[in-house]
């Protein structure tokens, strides 16, 4: 702490000890500020780094909003006072129980002495102020835990829940015990890829093109081209990650089932953008297949057009159109996105 930014209050308004005492200290380069009132004083102490006072400024003074004060100082705070007595008295035993961390001056003092202890109460103010500001990190730091901890088990729930949903329904819709398992083990991947995307950011948010890459890199056969992805930098909230990495998992599937991706020449583009509404920011996905077989609307909706329609609607609010055209399927989603991120930056 420098003196140029911090403060001493004065309370000295008989005699010329307030002048005397803010001269010398002005000539140290020490900013002093003299008050008119006990009330005065009492309304800087929140931004000084010591008060001087005398004693019968105190004595003459109704001190019990001076009190209050010094009582109400959060735990780091103890506020350097320097009390001002008279040659060979006894300082009032009640002031100095009064004032708490004081420090005693007989006048006439010599300036070297009035210097020294001033500048002993920056140190120990300045020890305070950086007692507070560990206090405040770790205040930061137990309300980051906490709200990680709180996320942390609403993304468990959420995701025994998904598992439980995925496990009734891969059983409904296979017809053999391999193929529920080959099903049900390929969507509880999907599902840790997204969760281990999460668990690396500290923000609890996965990035899209990280997710469509865990999905569709595997059948790009080295870069030829058959997968483009074209879009923005977007971070996907917990919420939001989980149900659309299992509805690009279910796209993905299909396309390798009946799709794009079940033929050599298939393509697939992704394209996505954000837009900033009156209404909030809203993620746009278009994924589009060409090359692949001839695609006629499925006579009933399988067990992944019904996930596809049910998690997005339900869990991201999101509006959703699949076309089934002669040149390939193509669908586009339009889901809102969060405003604010749950958990608070560091330093912050």
């Amino acid at each position: 702490m420098e003196a140029d930014d911090v403060s001493v209050l004065i309370l000295a308004p008989h005699g010329r000890d307030g002048a005397v005492a803010s001269a010398i200290l002005d000539e140290v380069g020490i900013i002093a500020t003299a008050c008119p009132s006990l009330a005065a004083l009492v309304a800087g102490l929140e931004e000084a780094a010591c008060a001087v006072v005398t004693e019968e400024a105190l004595l003459s003074a109704d001190r019990r909003e001076l009190a209050e004060w010094v009582e109400r100082q959060p735990p780091w705070s103890d506020l350097p006072f320097i009390l001002l007595t008279h040659r060979g008295g006894e300082p009032v035993g009640h002031l100095t129980d009064l004032l708490g961390n004081v420090t005693v001056l007989e006048r006439p003092f010599h300036p070297a002495v009035l210097v020294n202890a001033v500048r002993s109460a920056f140190r120990a103010r300045q020890r305070q102020r950086e007692v507070e500001a560990h206090l405040k990190e770790r205040q930061r730091t137990h309300e980051r835990q906490a709200l990680l901890i709180r996320e942390l088990h609403h993304r468990v729930k959420n995701t025994l829940a998904t598992v439980q949903g995925l496990l009734g329904a891969t059983a409904r819709s296979t017809h053999s015990v391999d193929e529920f398992y080959r099903s049900f083990a390929d969507r509880i991947v999907s599902l840790a890829n997204t969760h281990n995307l999460l668990t690396e950011d500290y923000w609890q948010t996965a990035p899209l093109v990280a997710m469509l890459r865990n999905e569709l890199a595997h059948y790009d056969d080295g870069g030829a081209g058959r997968i483009t992805l074209d879009g923005p930098s977007v971070e996907l909230s917990a919420d939001l990650a989980v149900p659309i990495g299992m509805a690009v998992h279910e796209l993905t599937t299909n396309a390798a089932k009946h799709g794009a991706l079940s033929v050599p020449g298939g393509q697939i583009s992704v394209a996505w953008t954000v837009q900033d509404l009156d209404a909030g920011r809203r993620l746009t996905i278009d994924w589009v297949e060409r090359g692949g077989p001839p695609v006629d609307p499925p006579r009933r909706k399988g067990f992944g057009s019904t996930l596809l329609h049910r998690v997005l609607t339900h869990q991201c609010r999101a509006a959703i159109n699949i076309a089934y055209g002669r040149e390939g399927l193509s669908c586009h989603i339009d889901i809102p996105l969060l405003k604010e991120r749950l958990v608070p930056e560091y330093g912050d």
